[in-house]
């Protein structure tokens, strides 16, 4: 059972394990401002703090970094995701 583990489903499942942590990437980017409102502070802090005084301008300042970061870690996770999938051979 265990090397059919390793030697056969995890090399089939990389592709769709890697999609499950782009998209924990992703939600973890995103519940940032909402962990704010909480008080938590992080990430999110400074665009809620801009929301709450209705300053559209500096919230949208404090967003892009944020913004960025999350398009930086897709494309390097889907470029990761696209490496491994390139070393499997397709369905015969």
């Amino acid at each position: 059972a265990r090397q059919r583990l390793f030697t056969a489903r995890l090399p089939l499942a990389r592709k769709e394990l890697l999609l499950g942590v782009n998209q924990t990437i992703m939600l973890a980017l995103s519940m940032a401002v909402i962990a704010s409102v909480i008080g938590a502070g992080g990430l999110g802090d400074r665009v809620y703090q801009a929301l709450a005084s209705v300053d559209v301008g500096a919230a949208l300042a404090a967003g892009i970094p944020i913004v960025l970061l999350a398009v930086v870690l897709d494309r390097t996770t889907a470029a990761a995701g696209r490496r491994i999938g390139a070393g499997e051979a397709g369905p015969v």
